[in-house]
């Protein structure tokens, strides 16, 4: 990867992520070009001091690693996901209808439902393809669009524009085209196979439009899926920068899939995946249980995922006392509740992190009588037990089938996350940390 950041390495990342398999095959082939390594988790793995290693879970999934040159003194590690709120299609066969061509869709997270309507759509997942010795996973994504999901017009609702409350089973069905089309057939094509060759299927709907700066100084940008794959590629670039493995860390990046629906899946962050890997690791290392619990403790986990920026026409559905803004830095989340993992020992050491780099930090808190919800750090930690902080960056319309976000703060996260990845952590005693600054 390039040493110095792109914003359009982002967009391109942004514009191939249109899955959760399709972000990981995306993230995999960086990684790759980067000498990465991959390990099925299936296969047996031979680990080389200082060797740079990835694996994947359900191609949705991903973990990447850097062995350490020496004996273990702790982990570097960074979380994000790699799933957005869509629309994920039943089955791929159309219904009957005289008309149209129509293939039902379920709701996959907590999506803006409107901003979905009367907007070209097209397709992406995966088929799982019937072959000589089994059962063989390919990614489809049609380049066009196939698929609009069409308003009612103001002369049939007069009240549409006072309040509309959306049946997701009745007002957000898409088309696909006229009457005798069949989607499974043009994924077949796609896919090189024979339509009756589809076992099974994972697809989702996703939008068209390209990442594309916006405004009168180009300083922000508009794309779907910006939550949360700004955050995963920005978080992979920093950690490819990283040189840990000298001083005996192992730098950790893992993209999970399912956050957006709870993250308790395998693939999730509810999963095995990030505690599989670390025992594998350790195992070739040869480390003791002793010798992990004290790696653990020297150890800070970015658990990276963006947050609301304060809205320009609602100010008042966020903390008066923390306002948000797009291109001030990253946010440091904080939660009374502990649904997020920051406390005030982790908040101090990433902030301590960012001033050396020169990163502007900014706090984000809920208002105290609007919950938050969990993220990532918030799960993992039931399973791992590393000190965390939950961090992420600002934007406008989060779940939007659009949204917007900050140029700078791209940039932001992925010089801090570098100078974090090249930042010794030792915690001597409870209390005191030591950071190699």
């Amino acid at each position: 990867m390039n040493h110095e950041f792109s914003i359009d390495g982002l967009f391109d990342f942004l514009n191939a992520g249109v899955s959760a398999f399709h972000s990981t095959a995306a993230a995999a082939a960086i990684l790759e070009e980067n000498g990465y390594q991959n390990c099925p988790e299936s296969a047996a793995w031979q680990l080389a001091p200082g060797g740079k290693y990835y694996t994947t879970r359900n191609g949705s999934a991903i973990m990447a690693w850097r062995m350490p040159k020496g004996p273990l003194t702790g982990w570097h590690a960074a979380a994000s996901h790699s799933d957005s709120p869509t629309w994920r299609v039943k089955k791929l066969d159309c219904a009957e209808d005289k008309v149209f061509a129509k293939a039902e869709t379920e709701g996959y997270g907590g999506m803006i439902m409107p901003s979905w309507l009367d907007r070209p759509l097209s397709v992406a997942g995966r088929l799982l393809v019937e072959t000589e010795s089994g059962i063989e996973s390919r990614l489809v994504h049609p380049d066009r669009a196939v698929a609009c999901i069409p308003n009612l017009c103001i002369h049939f609702n007069r009240d549409l524009n006072n309040g509309m409350k959306y049946n997701p089973q009745v007002d957000l069905q898409p088309i696909f085209g006229a009457a005798g089309g069949s989607l499974r057939a043009v994924l077949a094509r796609e896919a090189g196979v024979k339509p009756e060759e589809i076992v099974d299927a994972d697809i989702v709907l996703c939008t068209r439009e390209k990442a594309e700066r916006l405004g009168l100084n180009g300083e922000y940008f508009m794309s779907g899926r910006i939550d949360d794959l700004e955050c995963a590629y920005t978080t992979l670039w920093g950690f490819l920068q990283g040189r840990g493995e000298e001083e005996g860390r192992g730098d950790v990046w893992v993209m999970f899939d399912n956050e957006e629906v709870g993250s308790s899946s395998r693939q999730g962050a509810c999963g095995t995946l990030f505690a599989d890997v670390l025992a594998r690791i350790e195992e070739s290392l040869g480390v003791t249980k002793e010798q992990s619990i004290r790696a653990r403790t020297n150890t800070l986990l970015l658990s990276a995922d963006n947050g609301h920026a304060t809205h320009p026409n609602h100010p008042e559905k966020s903390d008066p006392a923390n306002p948000i803004v797009m291109g001030g830095g990253i946010l440091l989340k904080t939660n009374a509740s502990q649904k997020y993992t920051t406390s005030g020992f982790t908040g101090a050491a990433f902030s301590a992190i960012c001033k050396k780099a020169g990163v502007p930090v900014q706090t984000f808190a809920n208002r105290a009588d609007v919950p938050g919800g969990s993220t990532l750090g918030n799960l993992l930690g039931h399973q791992i037990l590393m000190p965390m902080v939950d961090i992420g960056l600002g934007q406008l319309a989060m779940h939007s089938a659009m949204e917007t976000a900050s140029c700078a703060d791209a940039e932001y996260m992925a010089k801090a996350v570098a100078a974090y990845y090249n930042t010794p952590i030792f915690q001597p005693k409870d209390g005191e940390w030591k950071l190699g600054l």
